[in-house]
């Protein structure tokens, strides 16, 4: 498994170890151990898959006051994965990283707690497996908007699909900073 630095601390791309033949392949999405060595979390408490049709995109979404990191990865079809630094006071605040993931190139994105999480379909559907740090809160679950200039993502679609929660998030600016995760000492 190699692990590929973002530019963000602790937002990292995984690539794992695919061992494959002409029957198909085998690869681990997780291992407590292994992906501790990289710094990534030992423990997950949640597993969810969505799935999700062309020109979707969800996000950018985070929880809080029980934020949640989560490892991403693709089992059918592409997408554009995107982190985003949203904690006040950090000297990455605002910046985001953003990778293809596709079930081809078996790649995953690990969003630490702290970081707005997206992702747009590149193609007619995808279905994303991911795990997550702590457990969804419906009362926590919170949305910046996807397009907010000043963060500036350069999503690779058109026109993008919302939810109505999606289509109504805020603008980083208009969120008071005590209600963003904070950085952690």
């Amino acid at each position: 498994m190699r692990v590929l630095e973002t530019g963000l601390p602790g937002v990292v791309i995984v690539e794992p170890a695919v061992h494959g033949d002409a029957r198909g392949f085998f690869m681990e999405t997780w291992n407590a151990a292994r992906y501790a060595e990289h710094g990534l979390p030992k423990r997950f408490v949640q597993s969810n898959v969505s799935r999700s049709g062309e020109g979707v995109l969800r996000g950018l979404h985070f929880q809080y006051p029980q934020p949640q990191g989560k490892l991403i990865w693709v089992l059918e079809g592409r997408i554009f994965d995107v982190a985003v630094d949203i904690r006040p006071g950090s000297p990455h605040f605002r910046q985001w990283a953003g990778v293809e993931l596709s079930a081809e190139n078996h790649r995953q994105l690990y969003a630490p707690e702290g970081f707005a999480h997206g992702f747009c379909v590149l193609g007619e559907t995808a279905m994303i497996g991911y795990l997550c740090t702590t457990e969804y809160r419906a009362e926590y679950d919170r949305a910046i908007a996807w397009n907010d200039p000043s963060i500036g993502v350069r999503w690779p679609l058109e026109n993008a699909r919302l939810s109505a929660k999606d289509a109504a998030a805020q603008p980083l600016d208009e969120w008071n900073p005590a209600d963003l995760p904070q950085m952690h000492s």
